[in-house]
């Protein structure tokens, strides 16, 4: 008699998906939300582009992105909202359909608890607005400057084309592969590099960087590139508000600052540094150096 016990298959062993697969497949929802702002966002579909089940493909959104899906629409939307308002003649009507609001009023409402003042209101009297209104002499207030001399610096950098407004999500992908590789720390510096001047060029051909400084030797390949960064000296200004403003301050930069100050700007790219973050910080109080390099 054989008492030997019955030869079993075992069963194979469960595929595993490593953090890269699940932030690559967080990577392509957010690539379809900022390729779709106009749009309504519709989850199921969310979770068809994650792969995931659409029980739970957002609480790992949640977790590995640090805000729900309806935070990074909302604030991406009221992002591109604020430069409809300073740059383009656009009605408040119009500007809430393309934010995915029903109505005027219910944009207005969400618009004033991030902005502080209806959109109406920021159109009229933003800082953008008090520098076309106000005199040279008192818009010179507005902001501070100070030079800086700058050592030479290394970054990590993934390149954008287009509007310069839309250059977060050149951010996004290059904040999640250094993340991945331990790049990211109390120390780092997040900076934007831009190349044209948007008055000149037209916007779908606009060439910019989203950049980390870091002294890293982490090995990197496509899309991702190494980036000098020259030292020398820079007019740095300090700007105090959202993102949909800084042009203001370059014009007042190059127009008001750099013309009195009997220097000259340097053959090299200016840049932006980031100094908080924009998913936890209100667009009010987005702080953002613009360093201007000179001879």
């Amino acid at each position: 008699m054989d008492t030997k016990a019955p030869k079993t298959t075992p069963k194979k062993a469960a595929e595993s998906v490593t953090l890269a697969a699940y932030e690559d497949r967080m990577a392509r929802v957010t690539d379809y939300v900022y390729e779709h702002l106009d749009e309504k966002i519709d989850l199921s579909r969310l979770a068809e582009i994650a792969c995931l089940s659409p029980y739970h493909w957002h609480r790992v959104y949640h977790a590995l992105r640090g805000e729900t899906i309806a935070a990074t629409v909302k604030r991406l939307r009221l992002h591109r909202a604020a430069g409809y308002l300073v740059q383009t003649p656009m009605s408040i009507a119009e500007i809430a359909g393309k934010s995915g609001y029903p109505s005027p009023q219910s944009f207005t409402r969400v618009f004033k608890s991030a902005y502080g003042v209806p959109p109406a209101t920021y159109r009229r009297v933003g800082g953008h607005a008090q520098f076309r209104k106000q005199s040279r002499e008192r818009v010179s207030k507005m902001y501070d400057v100070s030079i800086k001399t700058v050592p030479n610096m290394k970054a990590v950098s993934v390149t954008h084309t287009g509007s310069y407004m839309q250059i977060g999500k050149a951010f996004d992908t290059l904040m999640r592969w250094c993340g991945m590789h331990g790049l990211l720390g109390p120390d780092s510096r997040s900076v934007g590099i831009y190349y044209d001047d948007p008055s000149l060029v037209p916007e779908e051909d606009l060439r910019s960087r989203a950049a980390l400084i870091t002294n890293s030797e982490t090995a990197i390949e496509p899309p991702f590139e190494r980036t000098d960064i020259a030292g020398g000296e820079y007019a740095v200004l300090r700007h105090v508000g959202p993102y949909a403003e800084l042009e203001t301050a370059y014009q007042w930069l190059y127009g008001d600052w750099l013309v009195a100050s009997g220097r000259e700007a340097a053959d090299a790219p200016i840049f932006e540094e980031y100094l908080n973050d924009p998913q936890q910080t209100p667009p009010t109080d987005l702080v953002t150096e613009i360093y201007l390099p000179l001879k």
